[in-house]
């Protein structure tokens, strides 16, 4: 499934800080059956952007480190 517009459009801090309101909103209850399903699909979607934001930090992390002069396996032996 394609992320929609809204999805792709959020940065990491905007999803990680609405996921974190539907959780404490999930878990003080009080909403109906069907809310609470809207919640939790909600939360879905923006779990997986926060993943896709942290998949790519780790990607361009894992590149910078590979690049000659990145600091790859130069730094575990500077201990």
């Amino acid at each position: 499934m394609a992320a929609t517009t809204d999805e792709a459009a959020l940065g990491y801090e905007q999803a990680r800080d609405e996921l974190i309101e539907v959780v404490r909103r999930l878990e003080a209850g009080g909403t109906t059956l069907e809310e609470s399903l809207a919640l939790w699909e909600r939360g879905e979607e923006l779990a997986k952007v926060c993943r896709r934001w942290l998949d790519g930090a780790r990607a361009r992390l894992d590149a910078a480190l590979a690049a000659p002069g990145g600091g790859g396996d130069d730094m575990a032996d500077e201990d």
